[in-house]
This record gives structure tokens, C-alpha cells and sequence, in this order.
């Protein structure tokens, strides 16, 4: 039997942090003018240097994009290492508790729900998915606003993204929904990348579970593919820098297209873009969120359409598509029809 150990932090090991994919090393290069600047150090006893906070918090993400969920309950989490194969057990407050096999795992966490330690799944459950390059910790705001307003368990997926296929974390996704009880009806909310994921397991998704479904709100998802990664893959060093879902995004978009599949429950689209003819991009043509054309996020069959002028990446904590997530998971349509661009983003 593998040995079972309780500790409080995760120290990686600088290799692994240097083959993270290259959306890891755009948080480092941002990093870089922080760290070297001339703020002084604060005295002993003072609140942590936000540098410090800096470094801890790329840390927490280098180690969040090598970790994929396959059982969460009430966002105690068991996750599968994408590379070593290791498994671990995380509390609510992602701290690691175990490391050990999965069959250990498995036990020392229905052992924890036997005991009380973990709360047993509500009947309604919304699995929250993030984006390429993203951890967990990049829905927070959504997650938050949903936990306030919503009876149902609010849950995370997290994936590593960079480190292994689309199929692979489509796999990961159905081992979480299989571990949930056989009565909880579900819903789902991706970002970006995380929609591709949902659409991915619906190609070997049993009818029994995916007649659990309920609804889905699709916020910024490249349902049509990503001119951005076009754009990359006639880059020839962004072109091998990128690996995992990313790599397939850049190179193998044609192929991979043929296995998402079209949500066969209500599900509603929110783009960001302007409103115009611009967008936020230079680089991209028509209406944009700086990252996702807003023609590319359409998808033939949905329930609602909503263009919300918000960049890509601050969906989350953007009030309306916040109110507007919320208003679709309870009622199956949006509050709105439309955003005029005149709107500042929130």
C-alpha cells in the first residue's frame, strides 16, 4: 500500500515548471518587470510583499495546469497528474491532504464522506469549467455570484489544459460526473476552452447521463475554431511551443471539430465583443473579446444568443454576464436580448 502523508504547501520542482506550455510562460514574462522593479522590501511582521504574493500565486497556477479533477464532491477534489500519473486528494481550501494510489485515494476520501468531512452532493449541481492555460481559481467571481444565488452545488473542474488532449480531459470530466449521485441533475458553465471539453464528452457520453443535463450557459467558446490560433500556427515558434488542447486548437483544429458535439439540452451563448465591426483586437477581423470572434462563438441550435461588451478574459467578473448566467441556469433564457455597445464593461 502507498504511503498516506498530510502536508500543507506544494513545492515544485523548477524542471517542471519550465515545460509548462507557453500560455504558463506568458504569466512569467508578465512577472518579470514586477519582480526586477524597485519597490523596497516591506519590514518583518508587515503584510506579505506583493511580490511574494506574485510569485505564490504563478506557483499555485504552474501547479494548477498539471493536475486534472476526476472526482469532486462539494469541491473536495481527487486529481490525476497529467504526466506522472500521480493522484492526490485536495480539500475545499486546495490544500493537499493525501498523496497516494488511486484505490488509496478513493478509500481515505469515501472514508472522509462516511465520516462527515465532506458534504454529500445536493440534487442540482453546476459544474463550472475554465478556459486554456486557466486554473480553477479563474472563476472564482463566477462561482462566487453563483454560490450566493443558487441553491444548487456550485463545483469547479479543473483540467491541464496545456499537458494533455482535448479527448483526455473530456475523459477526466465524465469520471467527475459518474462519481456524482445517480439523482443529482446537472449543469454546466464553461469559459472558453472548457465548452470544447463539455462538447468533447458528449461524443462517448452514455444517454443515461446525458439525459441528466439541464442546461448550459457557453461564455467566449470558439465553437467555430479561433482565427487567433491560425494566426499562431503560421508562427513556427508558437506553433512548437504549444502542446496538449492547445496544440490541437493550433494544428488540428479540422480534426477535432469532427468530434464536438452539438448540446442536445438548452444551452445559451454570451460573446464579448463591442458591438461593432472593430472589436477589442487589431489582429482579428469583425467583432472580438481581444481573444474569441464573436462569429466564432455561434453555435447552430442555441436557446439564446447575447453579445456583452467584456474582454475574454474578465467574463467572470463582469456583472451581466454574471446576472445573465444566472438568469439562464433557473429559467432557460437570458434577461436581455442585447448589450448596446455604449455599455463600460463592469
Amino acid at each position: 500500500m502507498a504511503r498516506i502523508f498530510v502536508r500543507p504547501t506544494v513545492v515544485l520542482k523548477i524542471f517542471s515548471v519550465l515545460q509548462l506550455s507557453a500560455v504558463s510562460a506568458y504569466f512569467l514574462i508578465i512577472a518579470i518587470p514586477q519582480v526586477t522593479g524597485t519597490e523596497p522590501l516591506a519590514p518583518e511582521g508587515t503584510e506579505k510583499h506583493w511580490v511574494s504574493t506574485l510569485f505564490d500565486n504563478f506557483t499555485a497556477a504552474a501547479d494548477a495546469l498539471q493536475w486534472s479533477d476526476i472526482r469532486v464532491v462539494s469541491n473536495w477534489r481527487i486529481q490525476q497528474h497529467a504526466q506522472s500519473k500521480e493522484y492526490r486528494i485536495l480539500d475545499s481550501d486546495d490544500r493537499v491532504i493525501v498523496e497516494a494510489t488511486l484505490d488509496d485515494c478513493n478509500a481515505y476520501f469515501s472514508a472522509l464522506m462516511k465520516a462527515g468531512d465532506i458534504a454529500p452532493a445536493e440534487k442540482e449541481a453546476v459544474i463550472v469549467l475554465h478556459g486554456l492555460g486557466e486554473g480553477r481559481s479563474a472563476m472564482k467571481p463566477l462561482v462566487t455570484f453563483l454560490e450566493e444565488n443558487m441553491t444548487a452545488s456550485i463545483l469547479t473542474f479543473g483540467y491541464a489544459s496545456p499537458q494533455a488532449p482535448l479527448a483526455s480531459h473530456a475523459h477526466s470530466l465524465g469520471r467527475v460526473l459518474a462519481g456524482l449521485p445517480p439523482t443529482t441533475a446537472i449543469s454546466f458553465v464553461g469559459h472558453s476552452m472548457g465548452n470544447l471539453v463539455v462538447r468533447r464528452w458528449l461524443q462517448d457520453a452514455q444517454p443515461k447521463m446525458v439525459r441528466r443535463i439541464n442546461r448550459m450557459v457557453m461564455l467566449g467558446p470558439p465553437n467555430q475554431g479561433s482565427d487567433l490560433a491560425r494566426l499562431a500556427a503560421n508562427n513556427h515558434l508558437l506553433r512548437n511551443l504549444a502542446s496538449g488542447a492547445a496544440r490541437e486548437l493550433v494544428l488540428h483544429w479540422d480534426s477535432i471539430s469532427r468530434e464536438l458535439q452539438t448540446p442536445p439540452f438548452q444551452y445559451g451563448i454570451i460573446a464579448g465583443g463591442k458591438g461593432d465591426d472593430v472589436g477589442y483586437s487589431l489582429l482579428l477581423e469583425g467583432d472580438d473579446d481581444a481573444i474569441v470572434r464573436v462569429s466564432e462563438t455561434q453555435l447552430q441550435g442555441s436557446d439564446g444568443f447575447l453579445v456583452i461588451p467584456v474582454r475574454h478574459a474578465r467574463m467572470m467578473e463582469n456583472t451581466d454576464v454574471q446576472k445573465e448566467t444566472l438568469r439562464f441556469l433557473l429559467q432557460g433564457r437570458f434577461a436581455k436580448k442585447s448589450f448596446h455597445s455604449s455599455l463600460s464593461e463592469k
